[in-house]
């Protein structure tokens, strides 16, 4: 049993995918977060094998070496989705993906369920990279970034009554969740290249569930930036589009840094 002694009054949160890793150390007493760290795994790098490249960030990185009452890894792909949780059947998570995913007998298959929201994620987490953060940790809780994503934007959006669009960009990929009468009525992720990839998907999404672009509410985080071709695309296209207000989060950064950062500081 662990004594009060014992306890470091912090926790650790890791966000990982094929691009690299975040992490946020989070003073528990404060709720202030004391580190909030990205870290890219660049092109020239591939060939490098990733937890590879995990060992050298831990070497250079010492937060990831001490010690923390609680651990979350966030593992970041589209190899995931959604279902009600009344027709979800643990017996067969690998059955759901099939529609959206390749997969095969020998992935393994896990799901956090959203309970308040009776939903389920079913997803395929990063198995190497789990395995390297057990020698690291030994335990750990984990969970799917769209799991925080979708629960959050549903939190933040229940005194929403007309439907908003929240558009969430990365480096390589965006996520479009769309939430009317505080359900979720759309998700999808989405590669990108360009501002024309990325203003295709939006439209033809707004298309497809009778959206109208001139009442539509368009909210953006993630890593926009108001002067940035993306948003600015977004702004000729919706009339009602703005990034995402997250003043009220009292964590100790930025309302940029949290927005920049949204699912990471909600781990």
């Amino acid at each position: 049993m662990e004594s009060i002694l014992d306890k470091t009054y912090k926790r650790l949160a890791i966000q990982v995918s094929l691009n690299g890793l975040s992490f946020a150390v989070v003073n528990t007493i404060t709720e202030q977060i004391e580190v909030l760290q990205p870290l890219p795994y660049h092109p020239y790098q591939r060939n490098t094998p990733i937890e590879d490249w995990f060992t050298v960030v831990f070497h250079d990185h010492p937060e990831l070496r001490l010690r923390y009452d609680a651990i979350q890894i966030v593992h970041t792909n589209a190899l995931n989705t959604f279902v009600p949780t009344p027709f979800f059947d643990a017996e067969f998570k690998g059955s759901y993906l099939q529609f959206n995913t390749r997969v095969f007998e020998t992935d393994f298959f896990a799901y956090d369920t959203l309970a308040s929201h009776e939903m389920t994620n079913v997803y395929i987490p990063y198995v190497n990279m789990n395995n390297f953060f057990i020698d690291q940790y030994g335990s750990f809780d984990y969970c799917h970034a769209h799991s925080i994503l979708v629960q959050k934007l549903l939190e933040y959006s229940k005194h929403s009554v007309e439907p908003v669009m929240y558009v969430h960009r990365a480096a390589s990929h965006f996520e479009i969740v769309v939430i009317a009468q505080r359900k979720l009525v759309y998700f999808n992720a989405f590669d990108y290249q360009t501002p024309e990839d990325f203003i295709y998907y939006i439209l033809f999404t707004a298309e497809q569930l009778q959206l109208n672009p001139e009442q539509l509410q368009l909210e953006l985080l993630g890593t926009f930036e108001e002067d940035d071709p993306f948003y600015q695309m977004a702004y000729t296209y919706i009339r009602q589009v703005q990034l995402m207000p997250l003043r009220a989060i009292n964590n100790g950064r930025s309302e940029h840094e949290n927005r920049h950062h949204f699912i990471l500081v909600h781990a």
